[in-house]
Parts: C-alpha cells; sequence; structure tokens
C-alpha cells in the first residue's frame, strides 16, 4: 500500500460515491418535494470565512462542499479496503463516520442543529442518503483494494480466523508498519 495509491483509490472511490448519493437524492426530492439543502455551502462559507448571504446559495459552492466532502471521506474508506477492513461491515462502519463528519462540521459552524433535534422523517432520508454514499464508495474502494491483494488484517485472518491468543501478529514485512 503506497499513500498514492490510497489517495487516488480513495478520492475516486469517494467521489463516486458522491454522484450516487446526489443522484439518489434527486430521485428521493422529485418523490417527496423536499427542497435543495444549502446546507454544504453555508458551512463551507464559514470555515473559509466567505460572506454569506440568506436564502439561496450558490451552487458551485454547495457542490464544492458536498463533493469535496464525499471525496476526501472516500480517502478514509481507501485505508479500511487496503488494510483488510471491507465488505459490508466496514461499509456500515464507514457510514457512521461519514454521519458524523457531517455533523461536527454542521454543528461546530453553527449552521446545524444535532439529529437528536431533528424531525424523525428528516433523520430518515438523512441517514438513508449517508449508507448509500458509504455502501457505494465501500463498494468501489473494495474492488480497487482487491486488485492490490489481501490487506494485511486479511492475511492474519487467514492464519486462523478470529482473535487468538496462539496466532501472533503478522511478521513485520508481511503489514504496513516500520
Amino acid at each position: 500500500m503506497t499513500i498514492t495509491r490510497v489517495l487516488w483509490q480513495g478520492l475516486a472511490a469517494g467521489t463516486v460515491g458522491g454522484v450516487v448519493m446526489t443522484l439518489g437524492e434527486k430521485v428521493e426530492q422529485a418523490v417527496t418535494g423536499r427542497p435543495d439543502s444549502h446546507v454544504p455551502a453555508r458551512v463551507l462559507q464559514r470555515l473559509t470565512g466567505r460572506p454569506e448571504r440568506p436564502g439561496t446559495q450558490p451552487p458551485p459552492v454547495n457542490w464544492a462542499m458536498h463533493y469535496g466532502q464525499a471525496a476526501l471521506l472516500g480517502v478514509l474508506r481507501s485505508v479500511m479496503a487496503q488494510t483488510g477492513l471491507r465488505g459490508p461491515i466496514a461499509s456500515a462502519k464507514f457510514t457512521v463516520v461519514r454521519l458524523t463528519n457531517d455533523q461536527i462540521l454542521e454543528n461546530a459552524t453553527g449552521v446545524g442543529a444535532p439529529p437528536s433535534t431533528w424531525p424523525r422523517k428528516e433523520l430518515v432520508v438523512d441517514v438513508l442518503h449517508k449508507a448509500v454514499y458509504a455502501f457505494v464508495t465501500g463498494a468501489v474502494a473494495d474492488a480497487l483494494a482487491a486488485r492490490d491483494g489481501l490487506g494485511p488484517g486479511q492475511r492474519h485472518a487467514a492464519l486462523r480466523p478470529g482473535r487468538r491468543a496462539d496466532v501472533g501478529p503478522l511478521p513485520r514485512g508481511d503489514a504496513y508498519s516500520r
């Protein structure tokens, strides 16, 4: 695993996940009538100190935050895949990371409120869309990482599945460490 490989695979996986999530959001909005969210733009404006304006925010600012965040978080999912954390369980864990990242940024900037205060319907829609992102990003990251073979965790599990006292760690040369 090289940092270059993790970066490009993660950026690609996260971008694909962001695109698929957006397509799903557009379908959902056509069905439910829910308007576009301008939260991503407002968060980016506050993080960068750019001026804010009331109402609708500039689409390029919204897209920059929406897709930029999707791509950057994809790098973390790529790290997961390269180390051997792959498949649906890893993607479910990553869903929580995606939701948490949003909430940290939205709440820290004062743009959003904790999900526990949201109407349940809004919360379900948000979790659904972030899960789509996480599972698509995961599928792409896993497929790209699989081209490089098993990750260290998978190689360790191949010795004898589970945490076992009688199975020591992989030799340093077989893991991503010094």
